[in-house]
């Protein structure tokens, strides 16, 4: 028993080596905000790998996002590789300072995120569905980078009970 605890506490010790953070240094001029970038269509593709790298799950998203001044809302219709669909709709609003909170349905409480130039911190709880089997919470460590006007590059970590269980890499795509 002691031995599997300590595999798991040097499983979450190296999943948290090397990962993002708001302070590290931008790597280009550009400043991204939600609210400019998320108005209007988009489509997303995006996998989810597990803490092995294997590649589980492949999906395209389209997001009709709508800006209105104090809300932005996100519609994302998701087509996974193997037939199914998913829909959520996020309700987003700023709080100032960069900074931005959310909702939708399945997210346990309210999501919250921060801004800092090209780059994009995004966290929250979810009640994921699954096909065949009960929605899965997890915790969603999402990063976002403005690699251009019109692309998003996003790398999610994902965990459940603090354990890493694997990754969500998406690109998104302006129209």
């Amino acid at each position: 028993m002691v031995k599997k605890i300590l595999i798991v506490l040097a499983l979450v010790s190296l999943a948290a080596c090397g990962r993002p953070s708001l302070g590290d240094p931008t790597l280009s001029g550009r400043q991204l905000n939600l609210e400019e970038f998320f108005d209007g269509r988009l489509t997303a593709y995006g996998q989810f790998q597990d803490v092995f790298g294997e590649v589980r799950r492949r999906f395209e998203v389209d997001i009709r996002g709508t800006w209105d001044g104090q809300t932005l809302r996100l519609v994302e219709d998701f087509v996974y590789d193997d037939g199914s669909t998913e829909q959520r709709i996020w309700t987003l609003q700023q709080t100032g300072n960069g900074g931005w909170q959310g909702t939708a349905p399945g997210v346990i409480g309210v999501a919250t995120g921060q801004e800092v130039g090209d780059t994009f911190n995004w966290t929250y709880t979810i009640d994921l569905p699954l096909p065949d089997r009960d929605p899965l919470r997890v915790t969603f460590d999402d990063w976002m980078w403005l690699l251009s006007e019109d692309r998003v590059l996003n790398r999610a970590y994902m965990s459940r009970f603090g354990v890493p269980i694997g990754e969500v890499i998406i690109t998104f795509e302006r129209h």
